[in-house]
């Protein structure tokens, strides 16, 4: 299973989702990668927010050495699963991949959460929720790794 998690900027929901699934899969020895990206070449190259980084070695994991980098339409056809953070991004992502059959393939993050009161993760990057939205990325990579492990 080849996993691709996109955000805006790829420096603080991608990043997050990508430490946390990147640890259940090492956890659980699965023959699995994943990956993240933006919708926007803003932060191409950057490592992720130093918000982000510290609430994920709050959780044991370490993403500071994650790169920026904008989704390109080949990830569409390499990876398995795309899962973005928010409807912009969703949109985004499907008119990516007009020209290609994969639309099966993308998704909300939150549709794997079994949470019906929210299907976005909020940005923190304006509002600091970076506790909250970490909270809703962990268990949606749960709930993802409990579905196809």
């Amino acid at each position: 299973m080849k996993i691709l998690m996109v955000c805006l900027g790829n420096i603080c929901r991608s990043p997050m989702a990508h430490g946390f699934m990147q640890g259940l899969i090492e956890a659980q020895q699965l023959d699995w990668t994943v990956d993240s990206a933006g919708t926007n070449g803003y932060h191409d190259g950057e490592h992720p927010d130093p918000r982000a980084i510290q609430e994920m070695k709050s959780h044991g994991l370490d993403i500071s050495k994650q790169v920026s980098r904008k989704i390109q339409k080949q990830d569409l056809e390499t990876f398995d699963l795309i899962l973005t953070m928010d409807h912009e991004n969703l949109g985004y992502v499907k008119k990516l991949s007009k020209d290609l059959n994969v639309s099966y393939k993308i998704h909300l993050l939150l549709e794997f959460s079994g949470n019906k009161e929210t299907e976005e993760v909020p940005d923190p990057y304006y509002d600091n929720r970076f506790k909250e939205a970490g909270k809703l990325i962990q268990e949606a990579c749960k709930q993802i790794v409990t579905k196809y492990s």
